[in-house]
């Protein structure tokens, strides 16, 4: 509701939370951002530089979760910034290629990384990018899925040409995020909860609606 008060004068509970993209060099990350946040799609994407930062508000029931989304550059002469970006983060989403086995398993090092040495409670995605070209396809759903069971992932293969499962990973990790405001403080990684004007929800339309 775009005045960020429901039913009964309880007003809406905003979330505000960190998240970061890693993966290769041309696996589609920006193309997701893109189309998660703009709904656009562009068939010949320019390489990131270091790193681009854009925001998106995804409508849970009684929450309007907003991600701070850092896109990061996936060639390997800035992989020494990373931690920069996922320092403090509450959510990562690591992206492969379905078509390339060899991002499949620079994910694995990414997944690796972040257990190492991102937040204890931090909420992971795999997300296999470029499922629109499965007659392309070189890493199994089964094999990646099996992986992400192991090492307690979120998983789902997306499209950010079709648009499939963009939306939905993103709201899979708005749901998985907590929200009961505890550890809200910088040293939590500073989430930030407020009540009140939940407007910017309107700016996901597709979930706020559904």
């Amino acid at each position: 509701m775009a005045s960020g008060q429901r039913p009964g004068g309880q007003q809406t509970k905003v979330c505000q939370f960190k998240l970061v993209l890693l993966g290769e060099s041309a696996v589609g990350k920006s193309s997701l951002v893109l189309r998660f946040v703009k709904g656009q799609f562009h068939e010949f994407q320019e390489s990131t530089i270091g790193a681009a930062f854009l925001t998106q508000t995804v409508c849970l029931d009684d929450t309007t979760v907003k991600f701070e989304i850092w896109d990061t550059a996936g060639q390997e002469r800035y992989h020494s910034l990373a931690p920069m970006y996922y320092r403090g983060a509450q959510a990562a989403i690591v992206v492969y290629d379905i078509t390339n086995a060899d991002t499949f398993e620079r994910a694995k090092n990414w997944v690796k990384e972040l257990q190492r040495q991102a937040s204890p409670n931090i909420v992971i995605a795999l997300a296999g990018n470029k499922a629109d070209l499965t007659t392309n396809r070189i890493v199994e759903y089964d094999e990646a899925s099996a992986y992400a069971e192991e090492n307690g992932l979120l998983f789902m293969e997306t499209s950010a040409k079709t648009a499939l499962n963009v939306n939905d990973i993103f709201l899979a990790i708005a749901k998985k995020l907590p929200k009961d405001g505890e550890g809200a403080g910088p040293s939590q990684g500073g989430v930030r909860v407020t009540q009140g004007n939940a407007q910017e929800g309107s700016k996901m339309g597709s979930c706020c609606n559904k």
